[in-house]
């Protein structure tokens, strides 16, 4: 190898966030991870909901009132009343 063409590589302390830490080689000074070895359901075998619904859920749920709202900056800039929701709207 070169010599001075390389990056200094130091012996850092790798924090998760369930609490577990590790050392290992790296270039940067610090590493902070979400997930680990410790903690994964793959290597643990347990399976943990992080989400209670589903993104798709959320997603919809944004969307529709983002809708709502535009229909009713649309009504209030003509003056009339926005449209009330129909029953289907509700039941969902």
């Amino acid at each position: 190898m070169k010599e001075k063409i390389h990056p200094k590589t130091n012996l850092i302390n790798v924090t998760c966030a369930c609490g577990n830490s590790f050392e290992t080689i790296s270039t940067s000074t610090e590493m902070k991870v979400e997930v680990c070895s410790a903690c994964h359901p793959f290597f643990t075998g347990t399976q943990r909901f992080v989400d209670t619904t589903g993104r798709v859920e959320k997603f919809k749920a944004r969307l529709d009132a983002q809708k709502k709202a535009a229909a009713d900056a649309a009504a209030a800039k003509k003056g009339k009343k926005a449209p009330k929701a129909t029953t289907e709207e509700t039941a969902q």
